[in-house]
């Protein structure tokens, strides 16, 4: 089937929901605006995708949302599991770590690139690398994934999406408390604790922290210790004010601590030295292999704080909205690349990377009441983020570190320090990000069915990186005063700034088809500020990244709204995207990862959800996505031509569907009990969709099962992740000559366990 055929059946689609819609309207008596929903029909969700709290089905953006409850259901532990909760959202793993959002998004280790997607956290954006502004799921209200361009009104970029995630808030004038607990294979362990205290009539405290970890399914083999372990911990702590009529104050401080040893494994042998010793040490390269000989551990840490400041005050019928942030990233990661132990065979046995990031945020908003035949909104914002990052590469190219005759190494090629710099053997990068930008909404409700909201934003951009070489003593790290040889040259140029502006715009036509069904049209534009890339021998600035994007849809509820049935189509045109690029550096024996601009890219296709209150204990909720993201010209090099292939980490196809219970079932207990099952295509880790870094598709169902007493609050029950233990990666990628290696997962093995949780 060809794109345009496709695009096609996507508006057929949606036009047959159109005329379900309408026949349905017909089959039922029409309901008044004002009347109570049943028992048995589905709850309303409350989004604030247009920067107000408004009815999910009245807005004209395509969005997913996913209650607390729901994540709770799910099992997963991390935000970044969403990708197999929402259709269309993956998250790319290697290349930096972000999501990507109908198969579109940029990932780079460069820190002056900014994400394609906006992560927003109660309100603050994380554009830091490294900072996802919330480990655990804990105490969540609410996650909406907004599909789209959404720059006009949230924060920052968001070229092709925003994920907006809100945490429960305190509650006046009431004491309260929850724990829980769970624990399954490999010590897979889950706590979580929240409690909400009154401080007098006008203020209250809540709460929240949490523990998490597992031990890895894999081993270090040479070290006798399980691979790909994690553990997390944090808290969340949330004040909140109401002094005066109208005033409401909520200060937030929240901080996370991660911790893995996770590590790239072998899957098929490149250099028979390193295989034969592979196999020697117990560890069989293959597309399931989650072992690994290295005699270094490959460590991860990562802490995160943030502090928070939201006022919001009612003018009249006017609501004033002011939002106060500042955020720090500490990370330090050790990705040590030898395959095997380091004193039979070494490739790059040093390789650690520090980042610091601080980031300040402030943004202004003045709304008006919805409802009025002109509804307004205007706004201010402005974000500072510095990053500072150290990076040490000491390779050996294959020389042992101890030789033979028991004689240590003393000499490495430094990959993070050039040629003609004395007294240096690892790189410092230093960047500052400022946006700067003003935006606001007008929306006419011409009649009470039709309307019209035009919508924008202007930005200034000023991005700067600079490159230096610093001198990091050798001994504490290889226990031997070393010397160093220099593999490449020093940049024609070290230090660059970019500064950009831009004008984004949406219009959006929506019109009530009946009192329970919404179509509209949607023209957005989108944009990403340029940059400098500072890598090798190369300076190479790139050029501001922007979206044109057009999308059609339907929202309705049918059969006296027990069943939530949303469609719509999509096409969106990037110009000079921004993607990570493989540079082969002159001198330098290992390709660098540096950011660029590949070029045209088109996103089309069809995204349908579905919400289906059965009876009073069934309830039903999916959706699947099909998204075809290619690029239309991407002029690699002289030889190579990407056009036509497809984005990395991007399947065409991806849907999820869970099917929830809950009733009594005598003897006084309540049964609950929940599947859901996600499944995505196949997908390419590499540009040019090489055969050996095909990702096949895959399916996770996960299930979770419980009891308790009608008149009580505790529940103790069953969960299962991964239940048919299907095992799948994140990413393959061609290291160097010495092996073609994967991405392993966690949850690419089955985890079944026991939970209980109390309120009171």
């Amino acid at each position: 089937m060809t794109s345009t055929r496709r695009l096609r059946f996507g508006l057929l689609l949606t036009a047959g929901v159109s005329s379900l819609t309408f026949a349905q309207a017909y089959a039922q008596a029409p309901a008044s605006a004002d009347a109570p929903r049943q028992t048995d029909e589905l709850e309303a969700i409350v989004v604030t995708a247009q920067r107000r709290s408004e009815n999910l089905q009245d807005v004209p953006v395509a969005i997913t949302s996913v209650s607390g409850k729901a994540l709770e259901a799910s099992n997963f532990q991390s935000v970044t599991d969403l990708q197999y909760v929402v259709p269309g959202v993956q998250f790319d793993a290697t290349n930096g770590a972000a999501f990507q959002i109908r198969g579109v998004g940029s990932t780079s280790f460069d820190y002056s690139n900014e994400k394609s997607v906006s992560l927003v956290v109660d309100d603050v954006v994380m554009d830091a690398q490294r900072d996802n502004g919330l480990t655990g799921l804990t105490d969540v209200q609410q996650i909406d994934v907004l599909m789209g361009p959404q720059g006009t009104l949230f924060g920052k970029n968001a070229t092709s999406g925003v994920i907006s995630i809100a945490t429960v808030k305190p509650v006046l004038g009431e004491w309260s408390a929850k724990a829980s607990a769970s624990y399954g294979q490999r010590e897979d362990r889950n706590t979580n604790l929240v409690v909400n205290a009154p401080l007098g009539d006008k203020a209250a405290l809540r709460v929240s922290a949490f523990s998490q970890g597992q031990e890895g399914y894999g081993d270090y083999t040479t070290l006798r210790q399980p691979l790909n372990s994690f553990k997390e911990y944090g808290y969340r702590a949330k004040l909140l004010l109401e002094p005066i009529e109208g005033l409401e104050v909520l200060y937030t401080n929240d901080f996370e601590h991660h911790w893995d040893n996770f590590i790239r494994t072998s899957v098929s042998g490149g250099n028979a030295t390193v295989t034969a010793l592979q196999l020697a040490h117990g560890v069989t390269p293959g597309l399931e292999n989650d072992d690994d000989a290295d005699s270094g551990m490959g460590v991860t840490r990562t802490k995160t704080q943030g502090h928070a400041l939201r006022v919001q005050y009612h003018l009249g019928r006017d609501t004033l909205t002011s939002i106060t942030a500042y955020r720090e990233t500490d990370y330090h990661g050790e990705a040590n690349a030898n395959l095997v132990p380091s004193n039979e065979f070494a490739f790059l046995p040093y390789n650690t990377g520090e980042l610091h990031t601080e980031k300040v945020s402030q943004e202004l908003r003045w709304a008006s009441p919805t409802g009025g035949f002109v509804e307004y909104l205007g706004g201010l914002f402005y974000d500072r983020l510095i990053a500072r990052s150290t990076q040490l590469q000491w390779a050996t190219l294959g020389a042992p570190l101890v030789s033979p005759t028991g004689v240590k190494l003393t000499n490495f090629y430094t990959l993070t320090s050039p040629i003609g710099v004395s007294n240096a053997n690892a790189s410092l990068f230093k960047t500052q990000n400022t946006t700067v930008a003003a935006f606001g909404q007008l929306k006419f409700n011409i009649t009470p069915r039709a309307s019209l909201a035009v919508s924008g934003r202007y930005t200034e951009d000023n991005n700067g990186q600079s490159l230096d070489y610093i001198w990091i003593d050798p001994l504490p790290i290889t226990g031997v005063k070393a010397t160093f040889t220099p593999t490449s040259a020093k940049p024609f140029k070290q230090s660059g700034r970019v500064k950009d502006h831009n004008f984004s715009y949406r219009v959006a036509g929506q019109y009530k088809l009946t009192d329970d069904a919404m179509a509209y049209v949607t023209y957005s534009t989108g944009y990403k500020p340029g940059g400098v890339a500072v890598v090798g021998n190369q300076y190479a600035p790139y050029a501001d990244e922007t979206v044109k994007a057009l999308e059609a849809g339907i929202k309705s509820e049918l059969f006296q709204h027990r069943v939530r049935l949303n469609a719509d189509v999509f096409s969106s045109r990037f110009t000079d995207f921004q993607a990570s690029v493989l540079t082969n550096i002159p001198g330098n024996p290992i390709p660098q990862i540096a950011i660029g601009n590949a070029g045209e890219l088109k996103s089309q296709g069809v995204e349908t959800t579905l919400a289906w209150r059965i009876n009073e204990a069934f309830t039903l909720n999916g959706g699947v996505t099909y998204a075809d993201a290619h690029f239309v010209d991407y002029q690699y090099n002289a030889t190579t031509n990407y056009g036509g292939t497809a984005l990395t980490q991007a399947p065409k196809w991806s849907s999820s569907f869970s099917l929830a219970y809950d009733h009594e079932v005598g003897a006084n207990m309540r049964l609950r009990g929940n599947l859901d099952y996600a499944w995505r295509s196949k997908s390419w880790a590499q540009l040019g969709q090489p055969a050996n870094t095909e990702l096949p598709a895959f399916g996770l169902l996960n299930g979770r099962v419980s009891l308790s007493p009608v008149d009580s609050t505790l529940e103790v029950g069953l969960y299962g992740r991964n239940l048919l233990d299907k095992y799948y990666s994140a990413g393959l990628q061609q290291y160097s000559t010495l092996s073609l290696v994967h991405y392993t997962v966690r949850d690419a093995h089955r985890t079944v366990g026991v939970f209980a949780k109390y309120a009171f």
